[in-house]
């Protein structure tokens, strides 16, 4: 199981593949796999949000985690894994934990629930009540899609639980962060991209990054730059990457990037489950300034 020092480093948030018939496209997945986990990332998330989680279930979760294993076994990697277990019911988190574990996977992603807005004490409860199946938790928050910001005195409170390892954090800005690790807080991964280099030099741990699906090893150079004392050429290197993630978000993920993705050949169709849509033209017309190849800024 994944422990606090494990976290560091560029955690992948894995897409899910679609045929065009709205089914799992299992053989792109295992290239996908493969392709990742050459990239010398720290970690795999599977059924995050760039996994179109909302749109996928659970069985199918269960195939995605056997295939990354398996993959990984085949190879001889020992990659952590990640599994997205969160909703907005304790109940269901606390089944799709349970089933998680005995899976194997190293650690679960708790998103804050959402949608129906509980209180704070509602929400330090249900990670509570989660903590309790006993595998590793890694806590998400993303207010932009929740609903609900945690407040400071309640995350740390979050965050000391037995069995929570971690923080994703995707509050669109660096206060939540800054806090905790002013306060001696347990790992805290970059979940807003843009905002990866002012998150490490304010104590982030690493990233959980969807845009390090096209430009891994680059995003692996901004931290190693980083973490051995280059802090100019870290801010330089990411910099140059800026433009790219701005564009990567200007439409609901992961629609641009499984386009990007089929144009490296990794995998075999940019299809994506309703009520999500493929990228614009025009915003792929952005991205024909730059050259696509593996593993390259695009």
């Amino acid at each position: 199981m994944l422990t606090e020092q494990q976290i560091h480093g560029i955690y992948v948030p894995v897409i899910t593949p679609f045929t065009q018939d709205n089914q799992l496209d299992l053989t792109s997945f295992q290239t996908y796999i493969t392709h990742m986990a050459n990239s010398g990332i720290q970690g795999l998330v599977i059924n995050g949000t760039t996994g179109e989680s909302p749109t996928v279930s659970w069985d199918e979760v269960e195939q995605l985690v056997r295939i990354t294993k398996d993959t990984l076994s085949s190879m001889n990697k020992t990659i952590p894994i990640v599994v997205g277990t969160g909703t907005n019911d304790t109940a269901s988190t606390i089944t799709r934990t349970q089933k998680a574990k005995e899976l194997g996977a190293d650690a679960v992603l708790v998103v804050t629930p959402y949608y129906n807005r509980p209180t704070e004490a509602g929400i330090f409860e249900h990670f509570r009540a989660t903590a309790e199946v006993g595998v590793p938790i890694i806590v998400y928050e993303i207010p932009a899609r929740t609903g609900v910001r945690v407040s400071i005195d309640t995350m740390k409170k979050i965050m000391n639980l037995n069995g929570v390892i971690g923080l994703k954090d995707s509050t669109n800005g660096i206060e939540l962060m800054s806090e905790l690790v002013r306060s001696g807080s347990k790992p805290i991964l970059c979940g807003d991209d843009s905002f990866f280099y002012d998150m490490l030099n304010e104590g982030a741990a690493g990233g959980m990054l969807a845009s390090a699906n096209i430009n891994t090893k680059q995003f692996i150079e901004v931290y190693d730059r980083f973490k051995a004392g280059d802090k100019d050429g870290s801010r330089d290197l990411f910099n140059e990457l800026v433009p790219f993630i701005l564009h990567l978000f200007e439409e609901p993920a992961p629609a641009l990037l499984k386009w990007l993705l089929v144009k490296q050949g990794i995998i075999a169709s940019a299809h994506l489950r309703l009520p999500l849509m493929p990228a614009s033209e025009q915003l792929k017309a952005k991205m024909d300034q730059y050259t696509v190849s593996s593993n390259a800024v695009v």
